[in-house]
């Protein structure tokens, strides 16, 4: 599978993937750019793609700015179905330390009411800036986990972090309680470099999954994989990438990253992912499809 969407800037680019099972089709949510030109309400946004069998994708709609906090764009949405609604949690974009995590709900997948108390969390706390980016979902014990990435005080590490709310409370700004005050990963390994970001997260049995993205955009960005009991204290599978860039030559090789894992009705996982071989100037949404043995992941042949 590689996804692209060349309606905005005239050449193949797509980031940031979130994909769902709902009403009978597979729903692929990804990161546009900003058009490149001065027209009004120009930023980055959310297209929506269709797809009977999570490889062939066709496009089907875009969200557009609809509050004066996406006025300058939005994007990197992570996506859940809950009580047959689709509910989104995307970051502000183009406000640095400023972005936060927002929310929007859909009882179509197309269109999207807004969280009337958005933007709806960013951290606190002096180990963080206050910046909230990357948002991951997963329902643990009556409550929504959110997953986030955020900054040092001085902007320049890339750290992860998580709140949770109750999964009744609307999802309001006033019902997001901070689980941490201190990174739950961060950077570490010499290939992460200075950025842990994007965590994409499963549970099998009692067991938490955090797959991310280290190292900034095409350093090369690469995937890592950790383990979790209770999905607030994090241990790496292993000290290398689970996904790393492609070879020399490869459509990934400037990049394998920004993941987000799907596991379908039938516990079959999926780890979508972007990645691109001329430092950024083309992305494309692939996705690997991953095994389980002993109750750890791998990566099935191709």
């Amino acid at each position: 599978m590689q996804f692209a969407d060349n309606s905005r800037i005239g050449r193949p680019f797509a980031k940031d993937p979130a994909v769902v099972r709902f009403a009978g089709s597979y729903w692929l949510y990804y990161s546009l750019p900003s058009y490149g030109d001065e027209r009004a309400g120009n930023g980055w946004a959310i297209g929506i793609a269709r797809s009977d069998d999570l490889d062939t994708w066709h496009k089907i709609g875009e969200l557009s700015p609809a509050a004066p906090y996406e006025h300058r764009g939005f994007c990197a949405p992570g996506a859940i179905v809950l009580a047959d609604q689709v509910h989104l949690f995307y970051q502000t974009y183009g406000n640095g330390p400023k972005d936060a995590i927002c929310h929007a709900v859909s009882d179509d997948g197309v269109n999207f009411a807004r969280n009337p108390t958005n933007p709806i969390f960013a951290p606190a706390g002096a180990w963080t800036v206050g910046r909230a980016i990357d948002a991951d979902v997963i329902i643990h014990e009556g409550r929504l986990l959110l997953y986030f990435a955020t900054r040092d005080p001085a902007m320049r590490v890339q750290m992860l972090g998580v709140a949770a709310a109750p999964l009744d409370s609307g999802f309001g700004r006033d019902a997001w309680s901070q689980l941490c005050d201190a990174p739950i990963l961060e950077p570490e390994l010499p290939w992460e470099q200075e950025c842990i970001e994007a965590p994409a997260v499963c549970k099998r049995d009692s067991v938490f999954f955090i797959f991310y993205g280290g190292a900034y955009n095409n350093k090369p960005q690469q995937i890592g994989c950790a383990t979790s009991a209770d999905g607030v204290r994090w241990q790496r599978l292993s000290d290398m990438p689970f996904l790393p860039n492609g070879a020399p030559g490869t459509w990934n090789s400037s990049e394998s990253g920004h993941p987000f894992v799907f596991v379908d009705d039938d516990g079959a996982t999926s780890l979508f992912f972007q990645g691109n071989n001329d430092m950024g100037k083309t992305w494309y949404l692939s996705r690997r499809r991953i095994g389980w043995q002993d109750n750890r992941p791998y990566l099935m042949e191709e």
